[in-house]
């Protein structure tokens, strides 16, 4: 058992962790989550003993073997498979010292402790893990120094995930991934033999790989049973149980301290009005749950749409130079698509953002599409193109030339710059800050395209959240590129599969698709060609688009319901804000008209707010 004893740590002036433990039982395998900045990755530097701390300890008992991710990829000239081999340290030392040894007693012993260890199996069991990750049987024997940082990072998970240690600590394992290697960790990760702690964000490997939660917040490590979905029903739970208990306590602390203002000047009293001053100041606050609102993301829609379809591609190929990279494509795209791009990394699906965004034209074949037609292209490696000595405002000034500093700023606050964050200079902001500052200067003029190539690195769930819900209000069409299994699951109504040298529809939905991913691992494994992904259904396209047409009446009522609760919420205020001044003391018949006026806006504001409950409930069942 991991044993997290009263840790305390402190960077600078903040506490990151405030006599904090938890207790993780052998064999669990735990997601571990928080906000960005709360201080996960600290609590595994001290786990790994790289950090020190001001309180506490941590126990593990002795022998236990800690593994994670090493933080420099290995790029030497040693094969892929030797790399990943080579993290069996017991096992690599055995077979050398096999080579050199003459005590026939020691040679037994060695032959007994390698087959005990199943060292012979090894390199088949290596040779899974990579494929597994995405490397095929050649790439396998290529050195390190043949491949990006990206893909380097795979061999480093590789090498870990094959050594097995007793306790493996992941990072955010997923962001170096594609949506196929992710879905092959979900299920290395569900059968793992030993303790697992893995810092993500994403939430179908919380929902479906793990057994636990910890949640770090506000210093404090809480340990839930169950998945993430679980997680968030249990801390629901406690948040309206500390929220009554509270309630409860401010009543009872008024009634001691009401008995005490009365009675304290009197000799006959005083002793239980003392008795009470002394109940009082033992009376530890009961701390509430406090949830942090996250800023939404804003996606403006275009003024005018276009009339479908929007893009046509009719026999058309894409590359770079004369290498062809997809052929006989043979695509439509309608105005309210909502697509998301499926296959491994190296097929081609940023190759295909390119062409469809109009950053690459076709090689062949042809592209129609409207001369109207604005595209608005999303891509990690953009947020390089920010100028880091610049702030946010600094970057939408760019855009708004002619507008006063006002509403330059109002629209720094909308997409997520409030007035505390808004002169920042690029530099100092955090990655899903600049992934939120990107999103939002590459839709500032309402495109008809939105082109999302892996949106959701460097936010957290909550962010994730918003994510999701600003793509499925944007009334445009959305191409998605995203390794986030529930982002596409929430926000896709087609999947298209990139593969073979070309684009198609895949029919069936994420757990199809999981099910072809690891059967094509397992017959490629085999030595068996991997099964066909079916062509889809031609009713799919029309099915989506008259759920989104269904919803779009529904959706307009529940923004007009949205105004008129903002609307009525402000004349209350005004109307509170007139009666709290004392204007009208000596005006008794104003005073009171004023107050007829709050009762009917409050009457008012409570039917509306009901309204768009049931307006939110009718959406989500339509």
């Amino acid at each position: 058992m991991l044993t997290i004893n009263d840790i305390t740590y402190r960077l600078g002036e903040r506490l990151l962790l405030d006599h904090t433990g938890a207790a993780i039982p052998d064999g669990a395998r735990v997601g571990f989550v928080g906000r960005n900045g709360t201080g996960k990755t600290t609590l595994f530097k001290i786990i790994t003993g790289d950090l020190g701390t001001e309180s506490g300890n941590i126990s593990l008992p002795k022998g236990r073997r800690i593994g994670g991710v090493a933080q420099e990829a290995p790029g030497g000239p040693e094969t892929l498979i030797e790399v990943v081999l080579a993290a069996d340290v017991e096992r690599t030392a055995l077979m050398k010292e096999s080579e050199t040894a003459t005590d026939p007693h020691r040679i037994a012993e060695i032959g007994t402790r390698l087959a005990d260890i199943g060292a012979h199996s090894a390199p088949a069991r290596a040779a899974m893990v990579l494929h597994g990750l995405g490397f095929n049987e050649e790439a396998q024997q290529r050195p390190c120094s043949d491949f990006s940082g990206g893909w380097r990072m795979r061999v480093a998970l590789a090498a870990v995930l094959f050594s097995e240690p007793d306790l493996l600590l992941l990072d955010e394992p997923t962001n170096y991934l594609d949506l196929e290697g992710t879905l092959w960790l979900y299920d290395y990760l569900e059968r793992y033999p030993h303790t697992v702690i893995v810092i993500s964000h994403d939430r179908e490997l919380l929902d479906t790989s793990v057994d636990h939660i910890m949640h770090l917040d506000q210093g404090k490590l809480t340990l839930y049973r169950g998945g993430y979905s679980s997680f968030e029903k249990q801390r629901a739970e406690k948040q309206m149980q500390l929220a009554r208990a509270r309630e409860k306590q401010e009543a009872e602390r008024k009634h001691l301290q009401s008995f005490v203002d009365r009675f304290k000047a009197k000799a006959t009293k005083a002793r239980q009005a003392q008795s009470r001053v002394k109940r009082l100041e033992k009376m530890q606050t009961i701390a509430t749950i406090i949830d942090r609102d996250v800023q939404p993301f804003v996606f403006p829609g275009p003024e005018k749409p276009l009339s479908p379809p929007m893009i046509v591609l009719e026999d058309a190929s894409a590359g770079y130079g004369e290498h062809k990279v997809l052929s006989r494509l043979n695509l439509s795209l309608a105005p309210d698509d909502r697509i998301a791009l499926l296959g491994s990394n190296g097929n081609g699906k940023s190759t295909f953002c390119k062409l469809i965004g109009g950053r690459l034209p076709a090689m062949s074949g042809e592209m129609k599409k409207s001369s109207k037609l604005e595209t608005a292209y999303f891509a990690q490696h953009q947020l390089d193109e920010l100028r880091v000595e610049d702030t946010p405002v600094g970057h939408l000034r760019d855009l708004m030339p002619d507008a006063p500093e006002a509403k330059v700023r109002s629209k720094a606050a909308q997409i997520g710059f409030p007035a505390s964050k808004a002169d920042t200079p690029v530099k100092l902001l955090s990655g899903g800050e600049k992934a939120r500052l990107m999103l939002g200067l590459a839709t500032f003029h309402g495109p008809h395209l939105l082109i999302l190539d892996e949106p959701t690195n460097h936010l957290d769930i909550d962010s994730r959240t918003a994510l999701v819900t600003a793509i499925n209000d944007y009334p445009g069409a959305v191409i998605l590129v995203s390794h986030d299994r529930f982002l596409i699951e929430a926000c896709a109504d087609r999947l298209w599969l990139v593969g073979g040298g070309t684009v198609k529809n895949f029919d069936g939905d994420m757990d199809d698709y999981r099910t072809y991913v690891l059967g094509a691992a397992k017959a490629e494994k085999r030595g068996k060609p991997a099964p066909e992904a079916a062509a889809a259904k031609p009713n799919d396209r029309k099915e989506a688009a008259s759920k989104r047409a269904a919803q779009g009446p529904i959706r307009q009522k529940l923004n007009l319901a949205e105004a008129r609760i903002a609307k009525l919420t402000g004349l209350i205020e005004k109307v509170d804000a007139a009666l709290a001044n004392g204007a009208f003391a000596r005006e008794p018949e104003k005073a009171l008209q004023l107050s007829r006026q709050r009762a009917e806006l409050t009457e008012a504001l409570t039917a509306a707010e009901e309204e768009w409950l049931l307006l939110g409930e009718e959406l989500e069942s339509a």
